[in-house]
């Protein structure tokens, strides 16, 4: 292992961490290394997630039963805020 640190967290940060721990069997020096692994890997744009990738696996999966939902929603928004009022 290289560098070491040091780092004072707020109470309630540090028993999250506790916690995460325990359920996961892992030390807290663990989970704070995996936490600022991937915040290294965002930063750097490594395994950054783009909106589309996010919800891809959702797209054409819910089906609506109104075949002009693209073209009308804002109707179909206002006939259902209409009902719920």
């Amino acid at each position: 292992m290289g560098a070491q640190i040091t780092v004072r967290l707020p109470d309630d940060l540090g028993k999250d961490i506790s916690g995460i721990a325990r359920r996961m069997h892992l030390k807290r020096s663990d989970i704070v290394r995996m936490a600022l692994e991937r915040f290294v890997r965002e930063v750097e744009g490594e395994g950054e997630v783009t909106p589309y990738e996010r919800v891809k696996d959702f797209i054409g999966s819910i089906r609506s039963g109104l075949p002009d939902m693209g073209e009308s929603h804002r109707r179909y928004l206002v006939e259902r805020i209409k009902k719920s009022a």
